[in-house]
């Protein structure tokens, strides 16, 4: 039973990428024929991030009321219904509409999956599990790409995505016994979690302010690089464009390659190790990106941030119980979550303010300022839980 739900977990994290490159595979085709501007694919994914911050912020609630297991199983079917209204749409404002519960599941099956593989696996779960989440950003796009190119249309490929929901929608609730054996037989009855934290006591808990500026962080270095890597590399570094689109993505690369490696590197190191030196390896990145010295080297930097990125967001997640308590894992999660999509939402599109008023040159400067306050914001969580 305990590998039949472990596999389970691994395909909802795969379910959990799957849509989430969709639109922007999607949008080169979907604007024109929607007769709106290039620049509407952004309203549509804030409406999505809204919907997931305040679906991370409820997460702590809605699982001690559900369990773990119904949220999931609930926040993938309104996932799944979200992908089939996409695929319904012929009009700007419905992806609008359809947008609301698309986030609204996504944040609440992410909180809730991240604390449960927290509470009940090891480390290397977590970071191989969000190495699936890389597939399947991966392979959502395939999807796509292969419905266009055969004649089909984009609202096919929503369609074939939400197929795949549904189907793990099926197989989520069919399982839901045994995420209620896998609590009894891990001794957790969870008693602590029936009274849900409020925002204030969250943010009163010791470290729980610098954990969520530390994953603020985070996401914000991870985001900015991803979305501007390739017009640094056209714009100052001189890199042709279809050159710098193909450097950009072994950003990518490097994250998903450095989580499933990541997984092995827990076995011999702590989760807080781990980050250490997921933050060192991003400061050689980024000091490969600042030095004079060619495409290589520029090459070199984008894959170690990459690398360097993979620890970090796994190994924060499952190290939570561990700092903060079992009993409040889940409403720091949640929050945890929340400050991800905010620092995603918000850091990469101020570079690109930067870049257009003053210079695309201060990536590296950029990534270094966030960088150097995601590591003290985690020392000082540190001294604050072991205090």
């Amino acid at each position: 039973m305990f590998h039949l739900l472990l596999a389970i977990i691994y395909l909802s994290f795969i379910s959990l990428g799957l849509p989430d490159a969709l639109l922007g595979s999607a949008w080169p085709v979907m604007y024109g024929e929607l007769a709106v501007p290039v620049s509407y694919a952004g309203m549509i994914s804030m409406i999505i991030a809204a919907g997931t911050i305040i679906s991370s912020l409820l997460s702590d609630w809605l699982t001690c009321k559900l369990g773990a297991g119904k949220v999931t199983a609930i926040s993938v079917a309104m996932t799944a219904a979200a992908l089939f209204g996409f695929s319904t749409c012929s009009a700007f404002w419905m992806l609008c509409l359809w947008a609301i519960p698309y986030g609204l599941g996504a944040g609440s099956v992410d909180a809730s999956l991240n604390n449960y593989v927290a509470l009940h696996y090891a480390s290397r779960h977590m970071s191989w599990l969000h190495c699936m989440w890389g597939v399947g950003a991966s392979v959502g796009p395939y999807i796509m790409g292969f419905v266009l190119s055969g004649g089909g249309h984009w609202t096919g490929g929503y369609r074939c995505i939400g197929i795949l929901q549904i189907i793990l929608t099926a197989i989520l609730f069919l399982s839901l016994p045994l995420w209620k054996s896998r609590k009894d037989a891990a001794g957790e009855d969870e008693k602590a979690e029936a009274k849900p934290l409020t925002p204030g006591q969250i943010l009163q808990i010791p470290g729980a302010k610098e954990i969520m500026v530390t994953f603020f962080c985070y996401c914000a270095v991870e985001q900015t690089a991803g979305l501007w890597a390739s017009s640094y590399l056209a714009l100052y570094k001189g890199v042709p464009g279809e050159t710098a689109a193909s450097f950009a993505s072994m950003f990518f690369i490097g994250i998903t390659v450095g989580r499933a490696l990541n997984g092995f590197l827990t076995m011999k190191l702590s989760d807080t190790q781990l980050i250490r030196i997921g933050q060192g390896i991003i400061l050689l990145g980024i000091v490969a990106m600042l030095l004079p010295l060619g495409e290589a080297v520029s090459l070199a930097g984008l894959i170690l941030i990459g690398l360097g990125c993979a620890p970090i967001y796994p190994c924060i997640i499952h190290s939570t119980p561990a700092h903060f308590g079992a009993d409040k894992s889940q409403a720091l999660i949640g929050v945890q979550m929340a400050s991800a999509y905010i620092g995603t939402c918000l850091m990469p599109p101020l570079f690109g303010l930067i870049a257009g008023h003053v210079s695309i040159v201060l990536l590296p400067v950029y990534l270094l300022a966030i960088l150097i306050l995601m590591a003290v914001m985690h020392e000082r969580m540190l001294k604050r839980v072991t205090a």
